[in-house]
């Protein structure tokens, strides 16, 4: 963008009453139009007036007003009224898809969140199953068979970061004063699939994690072996 010439300086097609009356005339208010910040020289013919946006909820703001000249003879002519964010303008912050800003807490009853059709998380139940192996009915249903779309790698990778990291992995208060952990309890149930190693749910009725998906390394108290 040209940089803008000082009010001070000359007004290239002596328009500026011209320009102030068109923005005056855009914000319907005298006081909502402030004093000429610079000139913008976009070429010979077209120049664009600065002025200052005294708009309610617009700091920082300037008119912008776009006049053109057919030659030098002919009487400048308003092309365009706009707002412009100046330097230090106050902006509203970029819109975030209500898909990217949904929280574990904004899903309650009757809520309904799409998931994308490419969704990295996911692929095509097809391509999860291996081509040139003979799988049983239990072993097609692990991979998948029946979805239209299972975990993808990513998807997999993903939950087990979430799943170490947060409250029943292997590095919270409560699984460093257990007294053993959790994949050797006799409450644990390891789940299915590639997560067999590493994750399972535990069966205890008076454990604080009964019925929740655990890492293999993380405890509590109510291990089955705990001795009094």
């Amino acid at each position: 963008m040209p940089k803008a010439r000082e009010a001070k300086d000359t007004d290239p097609f002596k328009a500026s009453d011209l320009a102030r009356s068109a923005a005056l005339e855009d914000a319907k208010d005298e006081e909502y139009v402030g004093s000429l910040l610079g000139i913008q020289a976009d070429d010979e013919r077209i120049a664009t007036y600065l002025f200052h946006a005294n708009l309610p909820g617009y700091q920082g703001w300037n008119w912008a007003v776009t006049v053109a000249k057919v030659d030098e003879d002919s009487a400048p002519t308003i092309c365009d009224v706009v707002l412009l964010p100046g330097a230090g303008a106050l902006l509203a912050p970029d819109w975030v898809p209500y898909s990217s800003r949904i929280t574990v807490g904004d899903v309650g009853i009757g809520t309904i969140v799409p998931t994308a059709l490419d969704d990295p998380r996911l692929v095509p139940a097809a391509s999860a199953l291996p081509g040139d192996e003979d799988l049983d009915l239990h072993e097609l249903f692990e991979f998948g068979a029946g979805k239209t779309r299972t975990l993808s790698i990513e998807g997999r990778d993903q939950a087990a970061m979430r799943w170490i990291s947060g409250d029943r992995g292997p590095d919270t208060p409560m699984a460093q004063y257990a007294p053993k952990n959790c994949g050797t309890c006799g409450f644990y149930l390891p789940i299915a699939g590639s997560f067999r190693a590493a994750f399972g749910v535990c069966a205890n009725a008076i454990s604080p994690e009964d019925a929740r998906v655990v890492a293999v390394n993380h405890g509590c108290g109510a291990h089955s072996e705990a001795i009094n």
